[in-house]
């Protein structure tokens, strides 16, 4: 039987070192850019052109004449790659122009616009961060009130503070490595967090399996028996999870915005259905036996 539950400030120091480390450059960044993290066009607001190019192109050519205008530009192939999206922050209308230009003269283009222009404003960014951050409180409460329904509040309380560590380890990586936060990246927060809740769900499904089987057992032997026993089942779903998205992450570069977070979160929600979730379902369980045994005792004298 694995020694989990022995060694629970080990996994909490090493979860909240992470935590730390990124809130430090949250911090770092808010003072040298005015923004925790390095929001996207999404949010930030800025310029989006597509360019139908009509043949095969490099990419990483168009991404040199992006670069002599602007230094957030991001390039991205469409259209069976033979045509090219250009967004950035930074981009004024007058470079928009010259990129197109560059463009058009690298690979003698006939058409005189852009397939597409969109100009998205710092004040939609704002109310999508707005809307993002309650999608994701209201997924939080809607599970928390499952898992309080179905199982107990002790379970439902353990979830959803692993659901919020799964979030912080996320943007942890994504403040400390400064990759752009955007509109897919919410999209996989959200996936992120119902991932998670399924995992925690089997080892507490387990834990209360073994409630009923074994009432001679501590709470930390019913916690450690119950990883012990959906160790392996939550490993191998892992592994097959993360290398289904790091193949799409690498074959398929249009929707990286959206893998990427999946694959930090994933690694973080294994992590934490099992380091995290079970341990506090073990002190707030303790917790409650304690006050109960002190409330048999206040009625017996």
């Amino acid at each position: 039987m694995l020694k989990i539950i022995e060694r629970t400030k080990i996994w909490f120091a090493i979860s909240l070192s992470i935590i730390i480390l990124g809130f430090g450059f949250m911090v770092y960044r808010t003072s040298t850019t005015g923004a925790p993290l390095n929001f996207g066009m999404d949010f930030a607001g800025g310029n989006d052109i597509q360019i139908n190019i009509g043949k095969a192109f490099s990419k990483d050519d168009v991404q040199k004449i992006v670069n002599k205008y602007v230094s957030d530009g991001t390039v991205t192939k469409i259209d069976g790659n033979k045509g090219v999206e250009i967004k950035s922050g930074q981009m004024t209308d007058a470079q928009q122009t010259q990129v197109f230009n560059d463009v058009k003269k690298k690979y003698n283009l006939k058409t005189k616009a852009p397939t597409s222009t969109e100009r998205i404003s710092g004040s939609v960014g704002k109310e999508l961060e707005k809307k993002a951050m309650y999608a994701l409180i209201v997924a939080n409460i809607f599970m928390l009130l499952y898992i309080g329904w179905r199982f107990e509040f002790k379970f439902g309380a353990a979830a959803l503070i692993s659901l919020l560590h799964d979030v912080l380890i996320t943007l942890a990586f994504y403040s400390v490595f400064n990759r752009p936060v955007n509109s897919p990246f919410i999209a996989g927060m959200l996936t992120i967090i119902g991932y998670s809740i399924n995992d925690t769900i089997v080892v507490f499904d387990r834990i209360r399996e073994n409630q009923r089987k074994s009432r001679r057992m501590t709470n930390a032997e019913l916690a450690n028996t119950s990883i012990t026993q959906t160790m392996t089942r939550s490993i191998y779903t892992v592994l097959t999870v993360v290398i289904a998205v790091t193949s799409v992450h690498i074959f398929v570069p249009s929707i990286r915005e959206f893998t990427e977070p999946l694959l930090v979160g994933i690694i973080s929600g294994c992590y934490s259905s099992i380091f995290i979730a079970s341990p506090l379902w073990v002190i707030f369980k303790n917790r409650s036996d304690k006050k109960k045994a002190l409330r048999k005792v206040a009625v017996s004298k």
